[in-house]
């Protein structure tokens, strides 16, 4: 296996890639949510700025897991996993039976335990899940990390909006189990602010300066040192010792924070603003929704602030934060701003792009690895032969444009582009991942061109032909601001990889995230990805 890789996008399998690239003991924290029966698709959502709805709709991967592609792995968990594994994972297969749930169960468990390979001993892992199966997953994790490594199941509230579910309660939480791998796992303590109620009332005290403070005592009950000594003439009450050593004591006295009763019984002064907060409960209900700003279309797509919760509590700078279900990325995201190394793996190209765009635009000059992403020809026609979907993705993104999936009249993608006076249109984008060509797929991109799609564009795994650069040639050009641009483009992947690109009036991107002028002081003509 080779040496570990940080700040890294893995296109593919997470089993495969943890297996093959992620060296035993190297990660030290982990934060995963693996999506599970939330009754959608995971679609990317294309809209233009105006509000227009755009008939860009790609399913990114189904929410599914069916029994049929999880059988082998689970012939292989229940001949090679380790045997607390096999037991637990059987029990639940004999229980339940052969369903979708089974097959989620089965796929986690075969993750997890690799997972649990390449932790740190010092490293934790949080699993973020619904209720639909977190008892389930608890129940996998107590036998893949064991029973004590279990550390605290957190609640975390979604939203502050109430949900109107038909004969229920509403559902508005999702469940953290947290897990470490030994019992020096890394922990830093975290706070929420002090609720103004409890600083009116514990806090009652203000000194010359204006600063607030209580009185705490000064006893304890158990030893510690320097602590059975006299203090002013008092000693504490029989069973109790001091709290501070006497030269803690002292320095109190100093510093003028000691306090005493009538009676002449010491107490010290703590500092409103000395104190760090409330420490953090398992019930998480301060964190506020999604600002627009973050929303990047991913339905169960999750707040900055949560992940930043979750990696500064159980990591430090320069640690190595993995997740492998990273989705629209905002675990690597928070990871990047709080100063550590990150690795994101994703299984659609789609992910993939969406994460190293935002952190492009977070993290200007931000140096980001990709592998698995076809850096030549052999690597092209891999990835066209066995996922031509990915493929499809693939090349839409090289070239900065649109998928659509092959739905409606756009074919595979769309590259917008502004004509004169701020208008937007579009080149219409077809890809063909075939080892054969012929002059037909030219004309089927001919036959839906009109005054919004006025250009199109087929980008083919094979060389074009001389026909079809003849046809090509005879559609002719489309002209804008007295410049002509040919009606129909053909562009060779490989020539793509070496830079080519459709030939278009000022093009926008297609994944811009917040908004901001095109042209000064016109109207706005830049897309957003948003969730509907």
């Amino acid at each position: 296996m080779s040496e570990l890789k940080t700040n890294v996008l893995y296109y593919g399998d997470n089993l495969e890639i943890l297996r093959h690239h992620i060296p035993d003991e190297s990660v030290d924290l982990i934060y995963l949510d693996p999506p599970f029966n939330s009754k959608r698709s995971y679609n990317v959502l294309f809209k233009e700025a105006s509000g227009a709805g755009s008939q860009a709709q790609i399913e990114a991967f189904e929410d599914t897991w069916h029994w049929e592609g999880a059988a082998a792995a689970y012939e292989e968990m229940m001949t090679k996993g380790p045997a607390n594994v096999r037991r637990i994972l059987g029990a639940l297969v004999d229980g339940l039976g052969h369903n979708d749930v089974t097959a989620y169960l089965t796929m986690m468990a075969s993750r997890l335990v690799d997972l649990r390979r390449v932790l740190k001993p010092t490293g934790s892992i949080y699993l973020h899940c619904d209720p639909t199966a977190s008892h389930y997953l608890k129940i996998v994790m107590d036998s893949i990390f064991g029973p004590k490594m279990f550390v605290n199941e957190v609640v975390w509230k979604r939203s502050t909006s109430p949900h109107n579910d038909p004969k229920r309660f509403g559902r508005n939480h999702d469940t953290l189990l947290f897990y470490s791998k030994g019992s020096g796992a890394t922990w830093n303590s975290q706070y929420a602010p002090l609720d103004d109620n409890y600083v009116e009332t514990n806090f009652r005290y203000v000194d010359p300066h204006g600063r607030r403070y209580r009185l705490n005592e000064l006893t304890a009950n158990k030893p510690g040192g320097d602590v059975e000594y006299e203090w002013r003439g008092r000693k504490p009450p029989a069973g109790r010792y001091w709290a501070y050593s006497k030269a803690n004591m002292e320095k109190f006295e100093r510093e003028d924070r000691i306090v005493y009763s009538r009676t002449g019984f010491p107490r010290v002064k703590q500092y409103l603003d000395e104190s760090p907060g409330t420490p953090l409960q398992t019930i998480w209900t301060d964190l506020p929704p999604i600002p627009p700003k973050e929303r990047l279309g991913y339905p169960t797509q999750k707040p900055l602030a949560l992940l930043e919760r979750i990696i500064t509590a159980s990591s430090n700078p320069d640690d190595v934060v993995l997740d492998p279900f990273c989705g629209c990325g905002t675990a690597v995201h928070a990871a990047q701003k709080l100063g550590r190394h990150w690795i994101g793996i994703d299984v659609t190209w789609l992910a993939i792009a969406l994460v190293k765009r935002r952190l492009e635009d977070a993290f200007p000059g931000i140096k980001i690895e990709e592998v698995g992403s076809p850096t030549d020809m052999v690597g092209a026609k891999r990835m066209a032969l066995t996922k031509p979907q990915q493929f499809e993705y693939w090349v839409i993104n090289r070239l900065d444009a649109i998928p659509t999936g092959g739905k409606g009249p756009q074919l595979d993608g769309v590259k917008p582009f502004i004509e004169f006076g701020n208008v937007i249109k579009d080149a219409i984008i077809s890809v063909k991942g075939t080892t054969t060509v012929n002059p037909e797929m030219i004309r089927e991109v001919l036959g839906v061109l009109d005054d919004q799609h006025p250009i199109g564009v087929l980008v083919t795994l094979a060389p074009s032909t001389e026909g079809m650069r003849t046809v090509a040639a005879a559609a002719g050009f489309y002209e804008s601001a007295g410049k002509k641009y040919r009606k129909m483009q053909l562009i060779c992947v490989e020539d793509m990889l070496k830079g080519v690109s459709p030939e278009l009036p000022t093009p926008t991107t297609a994944f811009a995230q917040a908004p901001k002028e095109v042209i000064p002081k016109g109207k706005q003509a830049q897309l957003e990805i948003t969730d509907e």
